[in-house]
């Protein structure tokens, strides 16, 4: 039998170490479904519930692997459901490679069924790399750039091959005029920042009495060399929340995450520090990074295209962060006063106790943050966590703590609903050796997790490790966009749009023949996760919580506090034991550790 352009495709993605591809079948991709089948299915492809699923899901792959996550759509519907999962791995800065079918070449531009104008699709969110195959000599060359792209530009790229181009014999490209040749090889390179500019960076470091570092993914891989810096500046770190996991929360300078959903002693040590140093983040918000003018400051980024754009950076650095900092390091000054260095410490100490205290009050009927502070001490040390977005992210940010080998990650720029439960799955085929923890709000959980938890019982034999425990945060609220109607408009909380069903989600997961725990009392949270981290497969645990506990920003004053207070007061329902009346009295519970300014 003569190889086909699909079966050369499947064999090419062997070549490249691609062992998943996540996807969801249709008739634009027949070709390489047939294929799929003469290759006993290696690469293996993994049924998601919905296009949009498995690219999430090849996105937490990638994530968690630092592999190239590959997704297949058919064309049309298919490849429109991509999108979303592929523009968090743009924002994110994720390698994805998205195989789509598309209508034969022979009814191209006839309005036939399902023909959609992919390259106009996907120009923007692939815009690295984006082309068609339209014949079986141009196909190893444009597989292997969209590969090597993907991996170099960490960026989503797409292949569209049309359905008659997927059943056509296989030829490769000869040695000819107009014939592109290609190879597989990807070899390891690292980029490094010239002498002259790692000394100015130098000088600006030494300089500084009051240095503040701000890590996020891109500083992965170079923890022994932050560590050392930090120590050598005397420095406090911060965390942009893609960076959760590169450096341990146990190390007394460490002082969590930053930003609307960060803590108050990554907002004092910006607002207090004379030197600013950056590795590896693309941190938008400019209002939690010192005040211009007030410190002297250093980045480092591997992307050309990505620095000097957050803050007026005096020194960028472009350069591979380990690399770059080995360099760097042996020019830091290693005498250096204790006292902003014990200021840090401190502030970080004061605002744990914060958070235990916060997360003992009580609320109505169990306290949110309990729920994230219950599961903390439990985490195994070699797990992954995976965060959805919404008021469990503030949850995540807040009350986990990072020990040396776990892994966690949210979708941070895009923040779309609904990645959570895929990301999770995704985790567990890249490692189905480590327990993962997905934690959900239940408007995301209704708007993907219940059905992938169809696609976690239908392939939880393939994994060693069984245990994927996924937390759902029960409190009928669309609660994240409730409290920013409250904080940012003075609004009360529009309940046609905010408030959600009540849905069963332990009673699915048991339908499904998984572990299914209803949670309802504080008492009995610690037993919950202890049921789900027991199971012998997936596992979800229900949690019924307070909507009305606000995730204060940490840098949150009386007044501000009070103007929500009051916009609540004038009409807002009263759905839980922080509205109306006990407002007030509630969030003062709620705010120690946040000033009285």
């Amino acid at each position: 039998m003569s190889t086909k352009v699909a079966d050369h495709i499947l064999e090419r993605l062997r070549e490249w170490g691609v062992e998943h591809v996540f996807g969801y079948p249709g008739d634009g991709i027949n070709g390489l479904l047939a294929a799929w089948g003469r290759a006993e299915d290696r690469p293996r492809f993994l049924q998601a519930r919905h296009e949009e699923m498995a690219a999430f899901e090849a996105v937490g792959y990638a994530k968690f692997s630092g592999r190239l996550g590959v997704c297949a759509a058919t064309s049309g519907p298919g490849a429109i459901h991509l999108l979303n999962g592929l523009y968090d791995a743009k924002l994110d800065h994720v390698p994805v490679l998205a195989l789509v079918g598309q209508t034969h070449r022979t009814a191209m531009g006839g309005s036939y069924q399902q023909e959609v104008d992919l390259h106009t699709l996907f120009k923007d969110v692939a815009s690295d790399f984006v082309e068609t195959v339209n014949v079986p000599e141009q196909l190893p060359n444009v597989l292997d750039r969209a590969i090597r792209t993907a991996y170099a530009r960490r960026a989503p790229t797409a292949v569209i091959i049309p359905g008659d181009v997927q059943e056509l014999d296989y030829s490769p490209p000869t040695h000819a005029f107009k014939m592109v040749p290609s190879s597989l090889d990807r070899s390891a390179w690292t980029a490094i920042p010239t002498q002259e500019s790692l000394e100015r960076a130098a000088e600006v470091l030494n300089a500084g009495d009051k240095a503040a570092i701000l890590i996020g993914q891109g500083a992965a891989g170079a923890q022994p060399e932050v560590e050392r810096i930090a120590e050598l500046l005397g420095a406090g770190v911060a965390k942009a929340l893609l960076g959760k996991d590169v450096l341990s929360d146990e190390l007394p300078y460490v002082t969590g995450a930053i930003g609307l959903l960060g803590t108050r002693p990554s907002y004092e040590l910006m607002r207090d520090c004379d030197t600013l140093l950056t590795i590896g983040s693309s941190f938008p918000y400019t209002q939690f990074l010192p005040d211009f003018g007030k410190a002297r400051a250093v980045q480092i980024d591997i992307d050309p295209h990505m620095v000097g754009m957050r803050y007026p950076y005096e020194v960028n650095l472009v350069g591979d962060a380990k690399a770059t900092l080995q360099r760097l390091i042996p020019l830091l000054d290693t005498e250096r006063g204790r006292e902003w260095y014990d200021t840090v410490c401190a502030n970080v100490a004061r605002w744990r106790e914060v958070m235990e205290k916060r997360a003992e009050l009580s609320a109505d009927p169990i306290n949110p943050e309990y729920v994230a502070r219950a599961l903390d001490p439990l985490l195994p040390e070699n797990a992954i966590v995976t965060s959805d977005s919404g008021s469990v992210a503030n949850w995540y940010a807040r009350h986990l703590t990072m020990r040396p080998g776990m892994r966690a990650s949210l979708s941070g720029t895009l923040a779309t609903m609904g990645c959570g439960v895929p990301y999770a799955i995704g985790a567990k085929f890249a490692h189905p050796d480590r327990p993962v923890f997905a934690l959900v709000g239940d408007g995301a959980m209704q708007m993907n997790g219940l059905a992938e938890m169809i696609t976690a019982a239908k392939y939880q034999d393939h994994w060693e490790d069984p245990r994927l425990v996924v937390g759902v945060w029960n409190n009928h609220d669309l609660n994240q966009v409730t409290w920013e109607m409250r904080a940012m408009e003075g609004a009360p909380s529009f309940l046609p749009s905010q408030e959600i069903p009540d849905v069963q989600y332990a009673g699915f997961a048991r339908s499904l023949g998984l572990t299914g725990v209803r949670v309802e009392k504080p008492e009995d949270v610690e037993a919950g996760w202890r049921a789900g981290l027991e199971a012998d497969g997936p596992a979800v645990v229900e949690f019924l919580t307070d909507p009305a506990v606000p995730p204060i920003p940490p840098h949150a004053t009386w007044k501000q506090l009070e103007a929500t207070a009051a916009s609540i007061l004038k009409g807002d329902v009263d759905r839980g034991s922080m509205v109306r009346q006990g407002f007030k009295a509630k969030v003062q519970e709620f705010l120690p550790g946040h000033g009285r300014k």
